[in-house]
């Protein structure tokens, strides 16, 4: 990737982590009112720690993501951005414009995801 590509893949990745962390912030703050409007039945209660454990886990999965970004972010400053963290191959630019923060190149991907789920283990 040229320089101007790799800059606009900083702040596209900024950008993203702002948002993602923002979304995070309102999907805690709303799971913390959850109930708490006034005195509700047995069903209320149940569809309110239902929203609230949703709600609690989108946080952490925004969290994750945000995860992601800081290492796409670290992988810039160390001037490895858009190389296959696995057979450090040119990850193809489409796929670095649809996840910007992708570590690995399709192929490699797949082969990884197999040998996760081989093992028993369910990529995320």
């Amino acid at each position: 990737m040229d320089p101007e590509e790799v800059e606009l893949a900083r702040q596209r990745l900024v950008q993203m982590r702002e948002e993602l962390l923002d979304e995070a912030e309102r999907a805690y703050a709303e799971s913390q009112t959850l109930g708490k409007d006034g005195v509700p039945d047995i069903g209320d209660m149940s569809s309110n720690s239902y929203n609230q454990e949703v709600l609690m886990n989108l946080s952490n999965a925004q969290r994750r993501a945000a995860a992601d970004i800081d290492a796409a972010l670290e992988r810039i400053d160390g001037g490895v951005y858009g190389l296959c963290a696995r057979c450090e191959e040119e990850i193809p630019a489409r796929r670095m414009e649809v996840r910007p923060f992708s570590r690995y190149c399709v192929e490699c991907n797949q082969k990884l995801k197999s040998t996760a789920n081989n093992q028993g283990f369910i990529d995320g």
